[in-house]
């Protein structure tokens, strides 16, 4: 892929958000999120909305992507079925419903100041694998070549998503990103199985990381994985060819220390996680500055130049905002925007 494909198309002092908002009105939320990330510096996103109910929730909008393979909602979960019936649909169509607000809210976009950047998410191969049942009630985790076929699914999917946007929305470069709060769990071995007393076996690190490969390589642009469980396993994703890293600031402990260096010196992406998901969090948005004193303080410690500040770190909220109220999640994302701008105005 061209270096030009992979320019970030987000600026110094950039804010992003995660995916998720509050509500059900899929206009609103595209409108709360252009209108609050509208600096051309800035990185919005396409809105998911899981208060709509199932379909709209993480798993369910992601498993109504997959090509030729169908899911169909269990009392325990999301499970594989053999043919497409109402609830594939109707993921499908809150799917389209989305993407007809975000086309609404994105007229003329990028024209007279070159492309800008939208980013698109769906949940990464192995937290839907571990998410997805198998006919008899088990996760697709335990099944070696269902997980194949389940990531050569999902990366067709994607490819057809992505296309539709950029048709949508032909004044966007896009960033995709994976969410995978279960990789974690994945590589410990520590997903339960149905019947609560087991665990699957941990997944092999060199197979979990080709497949993340894999998926990644659908799209030609920038790339970033999230995940907001602690332990993120930063050199793993940066090798399979993430360009960013979105995590939960404060679970960042020093022995991320070496590898958040190498992501930075590397030329990849912290999306740094600071501004609480919800009012539950306990979340003071009145000191922008503030909120971003723990980056500052990781690079003290890392010993990076505050000039590779702005050019590095991304501020976002440290998860999805749907457990929030509609204003809390504006202000956050206004929040966002503010304590980027204090970063790049005072970077120690």
């Amino acid at each position: 892929m061209s270096d030009d494909n992979r320019a970030n198309p987000w600026g110094p002092a950039a804010a992003a958000g995660v995916g998720s908002m509050p509500g059900t009105d899929a206009r609103e939320a595209a409108r709360t999120v252009f209108g609050a990330l509208e600096e051309p510096q800035h990185l919005p996103y396409l809105p998911e909305l899981p208060a709509r109910g199932p379909g709209a929730d993480m798993l369910g909008r992601t498993a109504g992507l997959l090509a030729e393979m169908y899911v169909h909602l269990e009392p325990s979960g999301w499970r594989i079925s053999d043919r497409p019936g109402r609830d594939t649909r109707r993921a499908r169509a809150w799917l389209g419903e989305d993407l007809d607000a975000l086309e609404e809210f994105t007229q003329g976009y990028g024209e007279g100041d070159g492309p800008r950047g939208i980013k698109v998410s769906a949940v990464g191969p192995w937290t839907l694998a571990a998410g997805l049942e198998r006919r008899n009630g088990e996760a697709m985790l335990g099944d070696h070549g269902a997980v194949r076929d389940l990531a050569a699914s999902l990366a067709e999917g994607l490819a057809g998503q992505l296309a539709d946007v950029r048709r949508r929305v032909p004044g966007a470069a896009l960033v995709l990103q994976l969410d995978e709060p279960s990789l974690t769990a994945v590589l410990r071995g520590s997903v339960p199985t149905a019947s609560g007393y087991r665990t699957h076996p941990a997944v092999d690190r060199a197979v979990v990381e080709s497949t993340l490969r894999e998926l990644l390589a659908v799209h030609d642009g920038p790339t970033v994985v999230h995940s907001c469980a602690p332990e993120v396993p930063l050199g793993l994703l940066r090798r399979a060819g993430a360009d960013g890293i979105s995590l939960d600031l404060s679970l960042l402990t020093e022995r991320d220390d070496e590898a958040v260096g190498e992501l930075v010196e590397g030329g990849g992406t912290l999306f740094a996680g600071v501004v609480p998901g919800s009012e539950s969090d306990g979340a003071a948005l009145s000191d922008p500055a503030g909120s971003v004193g723990g980056v500052r303080s990781l690079w003290r410690r890392l010993g990076l130049s505050p000039g590779l500040l702005t050019e590095s770190v991304v501020v976002t909220p440290t998860c999805g905002l749907a457990g929030a109220s509609p204003a809390y999640a504006r202000g956050a994302l206004t929040h966002c925007a503010r304590a980027a701008r204090a970063l790049a105005d005072n970077p120690q």
